[in-house]
């Protein structure tokens, strides 16, 4: 079952957004539960990571969905946060949050159920895939989603995670066909970045976690290309 949140404090758009939901259900066949809050302060206070989307007004009286999603993405980053808002200006910061869409009021159902099927779509691909890796002391088990980027030492792997490093033996050209499909690029001939993470570019490397990710000019115009296309998905 899908468990949506909704942030909104104006009973007019809330009662639009069960209503869109609703629809959605029975078109799609999808199982989903909704949780309703009227402002950002009410789903910070005592969060826990139960949510597969938030659906987040900006404008609240006490605290904003912009404030109120810097605080969830703190304590989770896997919920995908969508914002609903007649305030398209807030885009550049809704990426710092890993914002998925941003729908605009009033919310017309066509938009909203397109937009909502691809999250959909994006949560469960990126569903329980991991991939298992030789270490010292035996096997490790990584969610795909979690790397941030694979650097090649020598004949080694440096996996970088939201979880912290493992080290294995291996070849990133192996990996580089197996993870493919789920987002992930060559920048150069010692990195292997998840797209997902990439957090912008500073001149001639890549922004991911704080660090800077070197991508080489021969690969530069193709990275920049499929990061365009990774954000237009993203972001619409």
């Amino acid at each position: 079952m899908i468990h949506i949140a909704i942030v909104e404090d104006e009973s007019l758009y809330l009662e639009q957004l069960l209503d869109h939901i609703e629809t959605y259900k029975k078109e799609s066949g999808q199982e989903i539960k909704v949780s309703t809050f009227r402002d950002g302060e009410d789903i910070v206070e005592k969060y826990k990571a139960g949510y597969d989307i938030i659906l987040m007004d900006i404008q609240m009286r006490f605290m904003d969905g912009m404030t109120a999603a810097e605080k969830i993405r703190q304590m989770d980053q896997e919920v995908i946060i969508m914002f609903i808002t007649n305030m398209s200006q807030y885009a550049v910061r809704g990426y710092e949050v890993d914002a998925l869409y941003y729908i605009l009021k009033p919310v017309h159902y066509f938009d909203f159920s397109q937009k909502l099927g691809r999250a959909i779509g994006r949560m469960k691909k990126r569903e329980e895939h991991y991939i298992a890796i030789p270490v010292a002391d035996g096997i490790q088990k990584i969610e795909v989603s979690t790397i941030y980027y694979i650097e090649s030492q020598g004949h080694d792997l440096i996996y970088t995670t939201s979880n912290g490093e493992y080290k294995s033996k291996g070849r990133l050209s192996d990996l580089e066909s197996t993870l493919e499909g789920y987002g992930f690029f060559r920048g150069n001939k010692g990195y292997l970045i998840n797209m997902n993470h990439v957090e912008g570019m500073r001149k001639d490397n890549c922004l991911i976690g704080g660090m800077l990710i070197p991508v080489s000019r021969l690969r530069k115009s193709k990275f920049l290309e499929a990061l365009a296309q990774y954000m237009s998905e993203v972001i619409k």
